[in-house]
């Protein structure tokens, strides 16, 4: 053998060993959904608490309109899913209904609604979580902050976007008594921002797409977007959440997010 052949034959080798690594690196299309999901939860990690005042817009499938406004605080558990508390304040017939929701990650969510109008708190079971909240097309379900833990993850490639390039992850909830077979997130690739979701009932059809719009950022950091849009098409209805304001690290704690807490709401 001579040394040129020997030389390549180095080179050869070298290569080879070079392509089998990066083929032991090379993540699969579960992995890869998973750490684009992760990377969008841990850049928004760390916020603390927010209160924030929103409208809520209902659209029936002739056009016709109905809107209301409510508040909501937000705390940030750690080493759990997020506590949340909205109340109503107008109009009327709505004014003073108050709904918690403790997020978890590995076991159900728990959540609760107070009807004034009944002075009663009612509890949302698991196998009711689908059901649309406050007449809307948003599911109970929909109001539970994403945890990795909840989800099964699948990449499907990048697309186009409207925040630019978007990575699409498919999702697969956890839970047997969610109403989705699974969801497909488009995450841009830049900021790791939610651009849309669509969501597949049980029988796999498409039910609803959310769209996220008008992204601001805080505390340089945190990414919100003031207007979320929910179409369901499968009754031509819609639903509009605009966020007015919202302002952070407002000194909220445990104490203001408990069953006593919905009934004080005003």
């Amino acid at each position: 053998m001579t040394t040129t052949q020997f030389s390549q034959l180095l080179l050869t080798g070298a290569m080879l060993t070079a392509t089998l690594s990066q083929s032991a690196m090379a993540q699969t299309a579960e992995e890869q959904g998973f750490e684009i999901s992760k990377q969008a939860k841990v850049r928004d990690m760390g916020w603390g608490n927010s209160e924030a005042n929103m409208t809520m817009t209902l659209r029936n499938a002739q056009g016709e309109e109905a809107v209301r406004t409510m508040r909501m605080k937000s705390l940030e558990v750690e080493g759990d899913g997020d506590k949340s508390l909205t109340v109503f304040d107008k109009p009327r017939d709505v004014k003073g209904t108050a709904f918690l929701s403790f997020s978890h990650t590995l076991t159900p969510d728990d959540q609760w609604l107070y009807l004034p109008s009944l002075k009663r708190v009612k509890r949302i079971s698991s196998r009711n979580k689908s059901g649309p909240f406050m007449g809307s097309e948003f599911a109970f379900e929909d109001l539970s902050s994403f945890e990795l833990e909840k989800y099964s993850y699948k990449f499907l490639g990048n697309d186009v976007c409207t925040l630019g390039e978007c990575a699409m992850v498919e999702q697969y909830p956890v839970d047997k008594t969610s109403g989705y077979t699974r969801r497909i997130v488009w995450v841009d690739t830049v900021h790791y921002r939610i651009d849309k979701v669509e969501f597949y009932d049980r029988k796999n059809s498409l039910l609803k797409t959310l769209k996220y719009r008008d992204y601001k950022q805080y505390l340089n950091k945190y990414w919100r977007a003031h207007k979320q849009v929910m179409n369901n098409h499968q009754n031509g209805k819609a639903t509009v959440m605009a966020l007015a304001d919202i302002e952070f690290n407002t000194g909220l704690s445990e104490g203001d997010f408990n069953k006593n807490a919905l009934k004080r709401a005003r």
